[in-house]
């Protein structure tokens, strides 16, 4: 397997990746209505189809009555055929979990560690996640790669990551390099934003919206584009890195939850990391009113500037973002437009993302599949 972002060396061709990029969005789909979402003839479809049904890659799955024909086997994923490993690492925690073909997680865990130690921590990433294989009965020679996503904008051809302070061991190394040599996988890097939105992508509102904004909500704030279904970061590999519309005297209101916490210590409530937040959020402490009127006018910037680059037809809140919190800043009001010939521009849809548990580690864990098997 390579060792930097690439293709494995089991590839599969162009026309092939477009088959299993339908099936994986249309999940239980017939034959018949593949070749119509294509370019290509129906013999051509069902050449591909067999030769991924006998690599292992599909598999006949429920029959469907379409019509007054005969009932057809439905075709799916197969979801033993492949695996893949995602890692997020947060200020205060990191995450990894593994993911089957058929895109569903199989396996998350939270790591209450020490980041302050980037070498200390890789070792017990390292162990945990042998041992969640172990459990799982997954072989290595099965497991695709690793996608690591971290806050942070990258720099220079190693994308290495230039993180926020808790991280700062984490910071200007090449981490690439360290987590092939630790798994000895091929390893993909991108900011939490992008996973988070690639999370979204193929799992959550992507279903539904191909051309979307994601707003990551953590220690920081960032964010991360899909159009038409795919993640756009730029030519630097920043892309969504939304923070960077505000001057440095700004930067305290931004929506970031580093910020939040600050004002709850302030007001004495007992809640030091961003983990604790999401998971003991309560919408009545002290503070949280007073910081959601605080940031509104800084994420109706940020929600104006998306708007206004990508048109997306929806904007996900998500990251780390408690739920209860996110009801909240959906309930500020957006910068009222001016009318041009009584007509306005068409806004889109916001939503809270609904990926449970951390969807930056999902996204991550969806790299190695995107850049190998999906289109």
């Amino acid at each position: 397997m390579p060792l930097l972002n690439g293709k494995s060396n089991d590839s599969v061709s162009v026309n092939e990746r477009m088959v299993l990029e339908i099936v994986r969005r249309h999940k239980n789909v017939m034959r018949s209505a593949i070749s119509p979402l294509t370019n290509l003839t129906q013999p051509s479809v069902h050449r591909i189809i067999d030769a991924l049904l006998e690599r292992g890659l599909l598999k006949l799955g429920e029959t469907i009555v379409h019509g007054r024909g005969k009932p057809s086997p439905a075709l799916t994923l197969m979801s033993t055929a492949r695996y893949s490993i995602g890692i997020s690492v947060n200020t205060d925690s990191v995450s990894f979990c593994l993911c089957d073909f058929a895109c569903h997680v199989i396996h998350e865990e939270v790591l209450d560690i020490p980041l302050d130690n980037r070498a200390r921590a890789m070792i017990m990433l390292k162990d945990r996640v042998r041992q969640a294989l172990l459990d799982k009965h997954i072989s290595a020679s099965d497991v695709v790669g690793v996608g690591f996503a971290m806050a942070g904008f990258l720099i220079g051809e190693m994308r290495m990551f230039n993180a926020p302070e808790p991280l700062r061991d984490w910071s200007l190394v090449d981490l690439r390099h360290e987590l092939h040599a630790l798994f000895d996988m091929a390893v993909w890097t991108e900011n939490n934003g992008t996973t988070g939105a690639l999370g979204e992508s193929l799992l959550g509102a992507g279903l539904d919206y191909p051309t979307f904004g994601y707003f990551s909500f953590n220690y920081g704030f960032g964010g991360g584009i899909i159009i038409d279904g795919k993640p756009f970061v730029g030519s630097f590999g920043n892309a969504g890195e939304i923070s960077r519309i505000y001057t440095a005297q700004e930067s305290h209101s931004r929506p970031a939850l580093g910020e939040l916490i600050k004002r709850l210590n302030n007001r004495g409530i007992d809640i030091h990391s961003v983990s604790a937040l999401r998971r003991d959020f309560n919408p009545d402490w002290p503070g949280v009113a007073e910081w959601v009127e605080e940031v509104g006018p800084y994420l109706n910037r940020a929600i104006d500037a998306m708007r206004a680059i990508i048109d997306p037809q929806a904007i996900v809140f998500g990251g780390e973002l408690p739920h209860a919190l996110g009801e909240m800043l959906l309930q500020i009001p957006l910068t009222v437009q001016i009318q041009r010939y009584g007509c306005n521009a068409y806004y889109p849809r916001m939503l809270i993302s609904q990926i449970p548990g951390d969807p930056s580690v999902v996204g991550a864990a969806m790299m190695p599949f995107k850049a190998c098997y999906f289109a």
